[in-house]
Order: structure tokens, then C-alpha cells, then sequence
């Protein structure tokens, strides 16, 4: 394997289902503190293979390594979350019956459950923390509001909070401009691009306004029938006849 020290490195992985191969052969390499959009039509193998970073699936044959020294494919899902990689689902899943603030501290890294967290004693860094997480997702003023009442995006930008609670190095995020208003997605990506440097994230997506946002000046992996089909900067990946041809008889040739 390469000797760069890169964050995520994903070699020669294959992963079938009942006889239907979701990933091919998928060689993926990911620099620490690099924002990497991932596209690909449906069924190119995008969720998979956040499920098979994750621990949820394990590949058939390859390796996934994250950092110098960790080796995911035999690991449990708990065992990659406090290695530090964190998740965000397409729909949210907080804690609709609990306020944003006490979200946050059940999130906390080294929390010791939902119940016990609650009650613990929060230390002055620890409500810092949390502070300064409400500040950088746009939920300053609404720490007591119960995440329940939050909009869609808002409830969006509280699970990323989760995630920077958890202290997560690597951020795998679904999908997340889906069902927002235009001014949610454009709030989403600037706070994308302000975690971008401190975390290393993964997006999976399929607005181009909002891939366009994130991407620039950034590297674009295009998946399909679970490989990489070419990897570049957003206008070159848009332009390339493979991706457009992959794309074709959708709504728009571009992807």
C-alpha cells in the first residue's frame, strides 16, 4: 500500500449482495482534512460504502485503513465510532424529546449514556464545548428548544453538532441538502466548508448547486456499479463524457 499518511484509504474491496455486486474492486484514497464529495447515480454503491467504512457491512475481499494504523474490516460499528468516525444519516436521528443543549451532552465523547449523561454533572470545558458547538451549526439561540420543534435543516445541522460532540475525525454525511429550503443548503455548506481543515468529511450528494458549493477547488469521486469511475474537480467531472453518459436518461444529462 501507498506510504501517505492518508485518513481513509480503501483497497481492492468487493461487497455482493445475494449474487448482486454493490462494490467492485473500489480503490478510494482520502487525505486528513480533505472534504470529498462523492456522486454516482442510484445504486453506484455510495451508501454502501459508508456502511462498509462503518462496521454495518463487511466487505468480501480489500481493506479499509483509517489513519496509519487502524484496519476497520475486522471491527465492530462501536469499535470505528470511537476511533472517531462518525455518521449523519439522510434523516435526522436526535432526540426529538430532548432540547438541543441536552442532545449535544448525550453526544459528548465519552459519554456514558443517554440517562447517565444527563443527569452527570456537565464541567465548565465540557459546557464550553457545547457552547461552541451550538455557535458553529447556527443553534446559538435555540439550546432549549427541543429538537423535535427544530425546521428540517436545522435538525440537519443539530446531528453534525452530534457528531462534533462525539469529536469524530472523519464525518460521513448522507445526503444532507435533501428536503432543505435553498438558504438551509446554502447555510449547510458553509458550515461544511468551516469544518473542513479540523475533520476530514465525506459527502455523499446529488444536488449539483450544493456540490458546486463544497467542491471547488476540491477533488469529486464519481461511483458507479460500485467503483470509482473518475475522480477530479468538480468542472472536469461534469464535463467527462463517462459521467455523462452514466447520468443520461436521468432529469439533467450533468449529474
Amino acid at each position: 500500500m501507498s506510504q501517505r499518511p492518508f485518513i481513509l484509504a480503501a483497497e481492492g474491496v468487493n461487497k455482493s449482495f445475494a449474487g448482486f455486486q454493490a462494490i467492485r474492486d473500489l480503490n478510494f484514497y482520502m487525505d486528513p482534512g480533505e472534504l470529498r464529495t462523492v456522486i454516482g447515480p442510484n445504486g453506484a454503491g455510495k451508501t454502501t460504502f459508508l456502511d462498509l467504512i462503518t462496521g454495518r457491512a463487511k466487505p468480501d475481499t480489500g481493506t479499509i485503513r483509517f489513519g496509519a494504523d487502524h484496519e476497520l474490516t475486522g471491527l465492530n460499528e462501536y469499535e470505528i465510532y470511537r476511533l472517531g468516525i462518525g455518521r449523519k444519516f439522510q434523516t435526522p436521528t436526535v432526540y426529538a424529546d430532548h432540547t438541543v443543549f441536552e442532545n449535544l451532552v448525550m453526544s459528548l465523547e465519552g459519554s456514558r449514556g443517554v440517562w447517565a449523561s444527563l443527569f452527570a454533572k456537565i464541567h465548565n470545558t465540557q459546557r464550553d464545548r457545547i457552547q461552541e458547538i451550538l455557535e458553529t451549526i447556527h443553534l446559538g439561540d435555540k439550546a432549549q428548544w427541543k429538537a423535535g420543534a427544530l425546521a428540517h435543516g436545522q435538525k440537519q445541522w443539530l446531528e453534525i453538532g452530534m457528531l462534533l460532540a462525539q469529536n469524530a475525525q472523519l464525518l460521513l454525511v448522507d445526503e444532507p441538502a435533501a428536503g432543505m429550503t435553498d438558504e438551509e443548503t446554502h447555510r449547510t455548506g458553509e458550515l461544511l466548508l468551516s469544518l473542513a481543515g479540523k475533520h476530514s468529511i465525506i459527502v455523499i450528494e446529488h444536488d449539483m448547486v450544493f456540490i458546486r458549493q463544497i467542491a471547488a477547488g476540491r477533488r469529486v469521486t464519481v461511483l458507479h456499479q460500485g467503483s470509482v469511475l473518475c475522480e477530479g474537480p468538480v468542472d472536469q467531472v461534469q464535463n467527462n463524457e463517462k459521467v455523462i453518459e452514466v447520468y443520461l436518461g436521468r432529469k439533467h444529462a450533468h449529474p
